[in-house]
């Protein structure tokens, strides 16, 4: 059994129209003009570049020439972002698999440009320390709590089947990343599903433990840059100037000094060494590979499957590399 509003499920399906708008902002959202740019991101450690980038203010130095202005705009999970990417609020944003496969579908005028970073183990259902729940059977007839229709929620239904078991054999209840916790530690639900750095977080108080990971059952854990079609038609310097930055901070990672790691973790709400761990679990990059397309595939047919999305497209459709060459 799945639960979850009514109220909910109007809001993401408006996401799908793109008659919703975010409402979580560094920026105006709603006041655009031709010389910004609006950069959406979220708490991930999948986007740590970016925020390396924007701790070194990179980006604003590399439009400046431009005379372009950058407004940064924050959302906590993907759902709000590709409503804010679809109302044409936010030009560029980084997501996980799920949003990138709905913004991106046919007719939204939204394109995968690059790809974030990969990493399945950032993805994972914690269930608390003392639980006797040990393996995806045991989930048969269980309350797990995810945000419905993320990336987490995909891992749910991955895990179930590698025991023979699918959504409908547990009830699946719809929760935002913030109560995830809360409910978990008050017994309320068996199991939860989340991401980074929510994983290490919660699975280092001592607790609550991991009961599987992406890799366990299949999960690619592919995030994406994605950009609005008409900002990258018209402004491709912009966006090329972007991903150049994002290279940049991909190439700081090894070598990035305790300030900045300290910044990235009073961002992600972590120690400086859980901040450690948790990017030793991600492989950044910005070029979109066969295995990357194939991965997208798949979730796309898991949106279908579980009827979220009605749109069997291949993603290869909405994918510009016009915008990053490798070296």
């Amino acid at each position: 059994m799945i639960r979850f509003t009514q109220r909910f499920f109007a809001i993401f399906i408006l996401s799908f129209l793109g008659l919703c708008i975010g409402a979580c902002s560094w920026g105006n959202i709603g006041s655009k003009n031709d010389k910004e740019v609006h950069i959406a991101i979220q708490p991930s450690a999948a986007f740590v570049p970016l925020y390396i980038a924007k701790e070194k203010g990179w980006i604003e130095e590399a439009l400046k020439e431009y005379n372009i202005e950058v407004v940064w705009q924050e959302f906590e999970s993907g759902p709000p972002m590709t409503d804010s990417l679809l109302a044409g609020d936010s030009d560029i944003g980084v997501i996980g698999d799920v949003p990138t496969v709905t913004v991106c579908a046919p007719g939204n005028n939204v394109s995968v440009i690059a790809i974030a970073a990969q990493a399945a183990d950032s993805y994972a259902i914690l269930v608390p320390f003392a639980s006797k729940l040990h393996n995806a059977s045991d989930l048969k007839g269980k309350k797990v709590a995810t945000t419905y229709g993320s990336t987490a929620h995909n891992m749910i239904e991955k895990y179930l089947n590698t025991a023979g078991l699918s959504i409908s054999d547990i009830e699946l209840v719809n929760t935002t990343v913030g109560d995830t916790q809360a409910i978990l530690e008050k017994g309320l639900v068996d199991a939860i599903s989340i991401w980074e750095p929510n994983v290490t977080r919660l699975a280092g108080t001592g607790d609550i433990r991991i009961l599987a990971s992406g890799s366990e059952c299949g999960l690619a854990g592919t995030n994406a840059i994605v950009a609005l079609d008409k900002y990258g038609k018209n402004h491709p310097e912009v966006v090329t100037a972007i991903l150049a930055q994002y290279k940049r901070a991909v190439d700081e990672i090894p070598k990035m000094d305790a300030a900045t790691l300290t910044a990235l973790a009073d961002e992600l709400k972590v120690t400086p060494n859980q901040m450690k761990r948790i990017i030793s679990k991600f492989k950044y990059t910005l070029t979109i590979t066969d295995e990357d397309i194939d991965a997208l595939n798949d979730t796309i047919c898991f949106l279908n499957d579980n009827k979220i999305f009605r749109k069997n497209y291949d993603i290869s459709e909405s994918v510009d590399r016009s915008f990053y060459k490798e070296d």
